[in-house]
């Protein structure tokens, strides 16, 4: 009887530990998120980007100064971020980054208003959780089907581009109203041209005299 009583609660408790391992493994499986779930609602986070050389004597806003706007939708849960981005900045969301490297407005004396941007887009593929270029060129506003990401997942688009373009130059020649001068050299060729033909021209009554004398 005692060894009876010193081995059935043992035996008991192994049972118990054997019942209550697969109820364990249960729960625990039933507490792991599904891959893409709670993640896809993660804000995005800036990355390492590349640096942009700002190239000189260009007019208008420096590129490293510029701010755009990249779309990125996630096809599969239909969920679209906005990326308010500058030129030489990376943001990751999810299993995607976007990079953009520069951005561009038409200026306004262009006859076609563009709005475009170079984005790279990389994305870390299921097959060999490695990161893989999916995209690097030029994305327009105004004809997105110049340039189309072609990725099974993830799209990105071009939505704005800030920056502004210097009114005048130093070539430039500002022309006024009408009857005014057109400007300081416009205006000092003119008077010097009109000073000239004053002083060559005879006047009525002398060209009058002289034919009477003769």
């Amino acid at each position: 009887m005692t060894l009876f009583r010193c081995v059935a609660p043992g035996r008991r408790s192994i049972v118990a530990a054997f019942l209550a391992t697969p109820l364990l493994t249960l729960a625990a499986c039933g507490t792991k998120q599904a891959p893409g779930n709670g993640s896809e609602s993660s804000n995005p986070q800036e990355v390492a980007g590349n640096a942009v050389g700002g190239v000189t004597g260009l007019p208008g806003t420096p590129m490293a100064e510029r701010v755009a706007v990249i779309g990125l939708l996630n096809k599969r849960n239909g969920i679209t971020r906005t990326l308010s981005m500058k030129p030489g900045q990376a943001f990751r969301v999810d299993n995607a980054i976007v990079r953009l490297r520069a951005c561009e407005t038409a200026a306004p004396w262009e006859e076609v208003p563009e709005t475009g941007a170079f984005v790279q887009l990389d994305v870390r593929e299921s097959r060999d959780n490695q990161w893989h270029r999916a995209f690097s060129g030029w994305l327009f506003k105004e004809r997105p089907d110049r340039n189309v990401v072609q990725h099974p997942i993830y799209d990105v688009w071009v939505m704005s581009c800030a920056m502004s373009w210097p009114e005048t130059g130093a070539d430039t020649v500002r022309v006024e109203g009408r009857g005014g001068a057109v400007g300081n050299s416009s205006a000092g060729n003119a008077s010097e041209s009109s000073a000239d033909q004053s002083a060559t021209a005879p006047s009525p009554g002398t060209s009058a005299s002289s034919n009477s004398a003769e």
